[in-house]
């Protein structure tokens, strides 16, 4: 297929620069089989069945977009410059490989200061990106982080605005817990102790799994054979608690519903051709396009994505190209507001019952 199938028009009114409130008044586009309902996520009840199991990514975004200076000595007396960093993900010995802006304004060995509280060596160089090693590791690391940096938003909202203190509430889930996503799990912003509790009172079951979304969830896709397309690596855990959790609903006929993109690769990338899972930890660089037959996934909670994004091809994969064209036209049409911050929809493959 070709990188123009799965383009469409989008208003730029419709990117939404902030979260519904509260959490779960964001709408909701329910798509079973050849039906849409328009509803709101606080509606999800009345379309989960009890004995559902939703699978929950539970990484934390870290403040990951940072702003420091470099001094280097010249002629006229200290130089300093500006330096915009975005931590991309962890590599080894403790360092992290990032981005920089502007990148030609530095040089390996240099330091970069983040204020008192944090600075970092840069130890390499490399095409678009550097190698940080960083003066403080582990929770010190994270106590440091957290006081000069900053929620790394999506570049289309940190287009039309900068992050702020609310960020670090609303970029976050509520059930957040492992550390180390610089990008969120969308889908799953929508969800408030409420609504959570409502579901496990009508007998949804919920498991967590981790997978730690990088930065590579925004890059574009450069190939018009979307088939040479590579996809960003990102690492992923599944505990054995989790893979008996999916394994015991398959068995049972109850269907497994991940919440995100991002839950629904993980648990693909776990399952053997049978659809059994295993524990799982790894990184993972699966590209769900269509063709793809699914492995474990019944249907799929998650937001409505970029033009030409892969996140596109994964959900045409799930539903059909042709279904998704209509189910996109859709929401355009009704004003539903897209991206990080948007509505969600709830995509089944089968008619209901």
């Amino acid at each position: 297929m070709r990188l123009s199938d799965f383009d469409f028009d989008l208003p730029e009114r419709l990117i939404a620069t902030r979260p519904a409130r509260p959490r779960s008044a964001a709408r909701l586009l329910v798509a079973q089989g050849d039906t849409i309902t328009d509803a709101h996520v606080r509606d999800l009840p009345a379309f989960l069945r009890p004995g559902d199991l939703l699978v929950l990514n539970d990484t934390r975004v870290i403040p990951a977009r940072l702003t420091g200076t470099r001094t280097r000595a010249s002629e006229q007396g200290p130089a300093t410059a500006r330096i915009e960093v975005t931590l991309l993900e962890p590599a080894p010995g403790g360092r992290w490989r990032a981005l920089a802006k502007p990148l030609r304004k530095l040089r390996e060995g240099e330091v970069i200061r983040f204020g008192d509280a944090l600075s970092a060596r840069v130890d390499r160089i490399e095409d678009a990106a550097l190698l940080l090693d960083f003066d403080a590791a582990g929770e010190a690391f994270d106590a440091a982080l957290a006081l000069v940096g900053a929620m790394p938003l999506p570049p289309y909202i940190a287009a039309l605005r900068p992050p702020d203190e609310q960020d670090r509430t609303d970029y976050q889930t509520v059930w957040a817990e492992r550390p180390g996503a610089v990008a969120a799990p969308t889908a799953s912003l929508h969800f408030d102790d409420a609504l959570l509790a409502t579901l496990a009172a009508m007998g949804v079951q919920t498991t967590r799994v981790t997978l730690h979304v990088g930065a590579g969830t925004f890059l574009p896709v450069k190939t018009d054979d979307i088939s040479q397309h590579r996809m960003h690596a990102e690492r992923g855990i599944v505990s054995a608690a989790a893979a008996a959790a999916i394994n015991a609903a398959r068995a049972e006929g109850r269907r497994v519903i991940p919440v995100g993109t991002t839950a629904l690769r993980l648990i693909e990338s776990a399952a053997a051709p049978d659809g059994r899972v295993s524990p799982y930890d790894g990184m993972t660089d699966i590209f769900i396009r269509p063709g793809y037959r699914f492995r474990v996934t019944d249907g799929l909670m998650t937001n409505f994505h970029l033009p030409k994004s892969t996140l596109m091809m994964l959900v045409s994969a799930l539903m059909g190209v042709d279904r998704v064209r209509a189910i996109y036209a859709h929401a355009v049409d009704q004003d539903y507001r897209f991206f990080s911050y948007g509505d969600a929809s709830l995509l089944l493959p089968e008619a209901p019952c």
